[in-house]
């Protein structure tokens, strides 16, 4: 069997307001942003006592939402120090993430294989429409008989329309007619 993995343990979690502006003062102003996050970084080391340090989707997207000319003075950041070393930090209020769950695949079973529900879907989809196109196919018979069966249909069409309307029975019989002549 496979090992399952450990979750490693929040040894520590703390909360900061970080000062920022005097570090991206030192660099140019087209460097700002990338010299906040070393900033960041370096602050966190020194307070955490760690040098495994990941920065969150949230501060990232916080930090760069000005562009690299005007990167924020302070942030008020949360981070959690696990029991491995690893420092993650993250913008204060940021929503959290759950880690997503693998899917389970089906189990092949001996001699036949399992059918997803969308596979389903399509090879039904594909039956239906191998159905229609054998219907709309005309079967091998001469064009004299296209031809001949073209014009009765017309010529019936012309019939019902100039035909009064008739009481219920009536157009009961029109509909048997018309059943016998296009099964022939």
């Amino acid at each position: 069997m496979a090992k399952k993995e450990e979750k490693s343990k929040v040894v520590l979690e703390r909360e900061y307001i970080i000062p920022l502006r005097k570090e991206f003062q030192k660099a140019p102003k087209y460097k700002r942003a990338k010299k906040t996050i070393k900033a960041l970084k370096e602050f966190l080391a020194k307070h955490m006592k760690s040098d495994n340090i990941k920065i969150g989707k949230y501060l990232n997207l916080k930090v760069w939402e000005h562009g690299i000319k005007n990167p924020p003075h302070k942030l008020k950041v949360k981070t959690e120090k696990y029991d491995d070393g690893l420092v993650k930090a993250e913008l204060f209020g940021a929503p959290v993430e759950k880690p997503k769950e693998e899917k389970k695949k089906p189990i092949k079973k001996e001699g036949k294989k399992e059918v997803t529900p969308k596979k389903e879907e399509k090879k039904q989809t594909e039956k239906t429409e191998e159905k229609t196109e054998e219907k709309k196919q005309p079967e091998n018979k001469p064009e004299e008989n296209k031809e001949e069966k073209s014009e009765e249909k017309k010529e019936e069409s012309k019939e019902t329309k100039t035909e009064e309307k008739k009481p219920s029975e009536d157009k009961k019989e029109v509909k048997e007619e018309k059943r016998v002549l296009t099964k022939t």
